[in-house]
């Protein structure tokens, strides 16, 4: 196994950025949502937002680029999968539904 040069940090200054960035995303957010309202291509910003938003999570608080790659892959991979699901079912949603109904 090889050893991470990074040290865990101890310092609350990266975990106040970290929570001040999530909270100025989701007031943004909630003004795109009201000025964007019905626009088509809405979903695409909303998904980078909650994208952005785990990303943030995951490296302030969880401290991702600390781990093993195959534990960082599989977080990545999780925190992609509400955004490309989001993208999915804006662009495909009769087809998503049609293979949900009995």
């Amino acid at each position: 196994m090889t050893s991470n040069d990074e040290q865990v940090s101890t310092s609350l200054k990266p975990v106040t950025w970290a929570w001040l960035a999530l909270v100025a995303l989701t007031l943004i957010s909630l003004e795109l949502g009201q000025w964007l309202h019905g626009v088509g291509w809405l979903q695409l910003i909303v998904a980078a937002i909650i994208w952005l938003k785990g990303m943030l999570v995951a490296r302030g608080f969880i401290e991702s680029q600390l781990a093993y790659p195959l534990i960082r892959n599989i977080l990545l991979a999780f925190i992609s999968f509400a955004p490309l699901a989001l993208i999915l079912i804006a662009f495909f949603g009769r087809e998503f539904a049609r293979w949900t109904t009995l």
